[in-house]
């Protein structure tokens, strides 16, 4: 496919499968009552319209759809910027700590409070009710981050160690992961099940007041790494001719990493851990359109969008009226994928 088809297409297909996913379902909406109910949203009139479907669409599908591609659009962004940070196709988002920071402190939320979480920190998160578990994961993530990005600093001729913030990253992803474990030891059969289901991520809590939270963060994150394009484009020649083209090195690398962060973690905080997208979504396109920034960030961010509703409406149709965690299904899409991109780089194994 020509690089200048790829994100009309994307674009289209995108909004074809949104418009599939608000019908399908355990309660399933024909595709003539979902054309009705938004055009009755928009001030038009094509028929009667069910109140039952109609609350169903508007209060259930529309916003799970949303934070849906919200969520396509923050991981692949992250997957991106961590790829043209580390001139590597096959970086990934965990490596600046983020989601082992979202879970650690959400696994913390999910198994010290209650009547015996005491006072302090723990007690003042318990009286936030259901926004405790996102906003605390959402705090984790950003203090893994500013882990990451303190002990990257400091060394390397820009003043922003890439060899740092790996290698921080991985150790603050295994002390995070460590931290869950003991969670998980601590935890009550209930709470080891709550943890587990949402280290395997889920939509099912998606709601206006979610979109309106993740909505601007994601949106802010976006518009950050598409105003780092010429920077990544130039640093995929090298830290030394970006600098030599008028890069702020440093400074595009740190961003970079505060984007990415910002991303995850929005999304992290309310839906879990949802793997893969950010090195798939990202690959494809470049498979596709090539390494140009221009083209790939937004074709990842549509790519990404479409993954996740897709993996969505498979998981809440597949098994229905149950519902599988979505990061199964991403796992199922990503780990053929890369047994297939690693074929085709190698041969036969």
């Amino acid at each position: 496919m020509p690089a200048q088809l790829l994100l009309p297409t994307l674009a289209a297909a995108l909004l074809l499968v949104a418009l599939l996913a608000v019908g399908l379902g355990a309660y399933e909406i024909p595709p003539g009552a979902v054309l009705r109910i938004l055009a009755q949203a928009l001030g038009l009139d094509l028929g009667p319209v069910d109140a039952q479907q109609a609350a169903v669409l508007q209060a259930i599908r529309l916003p799970r759809v949303g934070l849906a591609m919200l969520t396509g659009a923050g991981l692949a962004t992250a997957g991106v910027l961590m790829q043209g940070l580390f001139r590597n196709p096959l970086a990934d988002p965990t490596l600046i700590g983020s989601a082992a920071g979202a879970a650690l402190a959400a696994a913390a939320v999910i198994v010290l409070l209650g009547p015996t979480a005491g006072g302090g920190a723990l007690a003042a998160l318990a009286t936030l009710g259901p926004a405790a578990l996102p906003l605390a994961a959402f705090l984790g993530s950003a203090v893994a981050t500013g882990l990451v990005v303190l002990i990257g600093r400091g060394s390397g001729p820009s003043g922003f160690s890439l060899a740092g913030v790996l290698l921080a990253g991985i150790a603050v992803n295994a002390l995070g992961m460590a931290g869950v474990g003991l969670m998980a030891y601590l935890a009550s059969d209930e709470q080891l099940r709550t943890l587990t289901f949402w280290n395997l991520g889920a939509l099912s809590g998606a709601s206006g007041p979610v979109l309106a939270a993740v909505g601007p963060a994601v949106g802010l994150a976006l518009l950050g790494a598409w105003a780092l394009v010429p920077a990544l484009n130039a640093l995929a020649l090298g830290e030394a001719r970006a600098g030599h083209l008028g890069i702020a090195v440093g400074r595009a690398k740190a961003g970079a990493v505060l984007a990415a962060a910002l991303a995850t973690g929005s999304v992290v905080a309310f839906t879990g851990v949802i793997g893969f997208i950010g090195l798939v979504a990202p690959h494809l396109v470049r498979l596709i359109a090539g390494p140009d920034h221009r083209v790939l960030l937004p074709g990842a961010i549509l790519m990404g969008a479409l993954l996740v509703l897709g993996a969505d409406l498979v998981a809440r149709t597949l098994v229905a009226p149950a519902e599988l965690p979505i990061g199964l299904v991403t796992a199922l899409i990503g780990g053929p994928f890369f047994i297939a991109l690693l074929r085709h780089r190698r041969g036969p194994l």
